[in-house]
């Protein structure tokens, strides 16, 4: 009875990370599309190294190599992937909880470095002699996504908002533009998934919990058994 459970275990454990790592691939080859398409380093530098693109790059090398560990681990009933997976889902699971509670604590001073760079990025944009079109780019794709205008409202531009900021009548003398600033959009996106990112984590991390209880417990009954390859 005992080992057919721990087969049963074993095989779960097997297909879980099979389907964890093929999840990781999925989320690496998106973050490799957003990276290549979607760049918007000339319109927020200080948060460039901290966006989309490369949170999803960095998620998909993680979950694909962790994942493998425990895929091989309980595949070859072997001590060493096992402990090393239990560790990893440890380690990451603390740098999650570490970084869900720094967000909450400098979520003040992300946005106001989040402004300083929309503001930036306006002047530059705003400037008839600038050379660098990169940030006219980004503001474009900004506005079109969000469906917004300036940093705040259409009169941040200057003498006129471009095309992107026009919601409606846009062939007319006096086209109507978004009446919501970028800012405010990004804030209130933000807000409105606060609670979803948070229950995310949360069971992220009930995950990882349960992927560390089960590779103890085949690390557990390998050292009793004396089966499996040695550490």
């Amino acid at each position: 009875m005992a080992q057919g459970c721990l087969k049963c275990l074993k095989y779960t454990m097997c297909v879980a990370n099979l389907l964890c790592f093929i999840c990781g691939a999925v989320v690496l080859g998106f973050g490799v599309y957003m990276t290549l398409n979607f760049k918007f380093a000339a319109l927020t530098p200080t948060l460039a190294s901290f966006n989309l693109a490369n949170m999803l790059l960095i998620s998909g090398i993680v979950i694909t190599c962790v994942s493998f560990l425990g895929f091989l681990g309980a595949l070859k009933e072997n001590r060493c992937l096992l402990l090393t997976y239990f560790l990893l889902l440890f380690i990451l699971m603390l740098v999650e909880l570490t970084a869900a509670c720094l967000l909450l604590v400098y979520e003040k001073e992300i946005g106001e470095l989040v402004k300083k760079d929309l503001v930036n990025g306006l002047k530059v944009a705003n400037n008839p002699n600038a050379t660098d079109t990169n940030v006219e780019r980004d503001w474009d794709v900004v506005q079109k996504k969000l469906q917004c205008c300036g940093v705040n409202n259409e009169t941040d531009w200057k003498p006129k908002p471009p095309l992107s900021c026009c919601a409606a009548d846009c062939d007319l003398p006096k086209p109507q533009y978004w009446k919501k600033g970028c800012l405010i959009t990004l804030q209130n996106f933000f807000e409105d998934n606060f609670l979803t990112t948070g229950i995310s984590v949360i069971v992220l991390c009930i995950i990882e919990v349960l992927g560390m209880c089960f590779a103890m417990t085949l690390f557990c009954h390998i050292s009793r058994s004396g089966l499996g390859y040695k550490l």
